[in-house]
């Protein structure tokens, strides 16, 4: 584990040091869990964005066909 200083309002810092103990946790846990979660959204993110990317792109039609029209699509 990595060490780090953090600077809170004081309002802020009283808010979090309650809402850790009602959860039976520490200041430090609750906000590596954030961070961890944060992180965690992100590299899903970004995986996925880079699956979708690998594939190869498909026609929606043939080529020379016509798209449906609007007004057909939307009745």
């Amino acid at each position: 584990m990595k060490n780090v200083t953090i600077a809170l309002e004081e309002n802020v810092a009283k808010w979090a040091k309650v809402w850790a103990a009602k959860h039976d946790s520490s200041l430090s846990r609750m906000l590596g869990n954030e961070l961890k979660t944060k992180m965690n959204l992100d590299l899903d993110y970004d995986r996925a964005k880079k699956s979708f990317l690998s594939k190869k792109p498909q026609l929606l039609s043939s080529p020379g066909d016509k798209y449906p029209s609007r007004e057909s699509l939307y009745d």
